[in-house]
């Protein structure tokens, strides 16, 4: 679809508004807990929409701090240094901190790391210590036995020479510090909620964060924030398989229309303990 070439948005104050934010999320508790030794003074009411959102700009905004969006945040920022073009790009992660909602564990295969970044083999503190040392494909029984296929009769994506065993957590955590260096603008803790259009619903403008301090009945308590509106002139949805904002755009663009039925496959992770002896 077509983009909006938006003017810049913005400026210093909108964004100490946001990392103000971030750090009132953390006071939100102790706030409460001052608040029940007290009586509060009577609150004038207000409405979820009567405030207009502070609006910030950039060129790229990055819906989702997975190891998609971090990539792709890293690829934009090492493009525009080699065309020594100053390029903003913004990360917005509902997590609390980055890595908190990847719970993975995984067997990395780091061709896509070597062409994103060339060296990370000699960075000290990548997290990509452990490679697949061996490869075993066992069909299990019904009488509780098992029997091993021969690795030369398994496919070639079976096979894991050259493969790592890793925490994808802890690499999401390190590509977030490797965008960071590179000038990154990354916020976690705040979930894009709304997906902003331009005014004919044309194109996709940028979008909007949840308002913050709404009670269980749904009314503004003290602490109410509004949230804020981030505008980009490209805006990457990074959010995951069904991610609510881009089934919201797939379906106002038609852009399931016509193709094959998305397949979805359930996995089941077990964690064992093992003593180190």
């Amino acid at each position: 679809s077509r983009r909006r070439q938006s003017p810049p948005l913005s400026c210093a104050c909108c964004r100490t508004h946001l990392l103000n934010l971030v750090y009132n999320r953390t006071m939100l508790f102790g706030r409460a807990l001052r608040a029940s030794a007290r009586v509060l003074a009577p609150v004038r009411t207000r409405t979820l929409s009567a405030e207009a959102r502070e609006r910030l700009g950039f060129d790229v905004v990055i819906v989702g701090g997975g190891p998609a969006g971090l990539a792709s945040a890293i690829r934009l920022k090492q493009l525009s240094q080699e065309r020594q073009k100053d390029l903003s790009v913004c990360v917005l992660e509902k997590a609390a901190a980055l890595g908190d909602h990847i719970l993975s564990g995984n067997v990395f295969e780091p061709r896509a790391l070597d062409e994103l970044l060339p060296n990370w083999r000699q960075m000290d503190d990548v997290p990509l210590q452990t490679p697949v040392t061996d490869d075993a494909f066992l069909y299990l029984t019904e009488s509780g036995g098992a029997f091993r296929f021969p690795n030369a009769l398994l496919p070639s994506e079976l096979h894991n020479d050259g493969n790592f065993v890793i925490s994808l957590s802890q690499l999401v955590r390190w590509l977030g510090a490797q965008a960071e260096e590179l000038g990154v603008e990354i916020y976690p803790g705040f979930a894009a909620s709304e997906v902003l259009y331009s005014e004919d619903r044309s194109a996709v403008v940028g979008v909007a964060t949840r308002d913050m301090g709404i009670g269980k009945d749904g009314q503004p308590k003290a602490t109410y924030e509004r949230g804020m509106e981030l505008h980009a002139r490209q805006v990457l949805f990074a959010e995951g398989c069904r991610g609510s904002c881009s089934e919201e755009v797939m379906r106002t663009f038609g852009l399931r229309e016509g193709k094959d039925e998305q397949t979805y496959g359930l996995g089941i992770k077990e964690v064992w303990e093992v003593p180190e002896e």
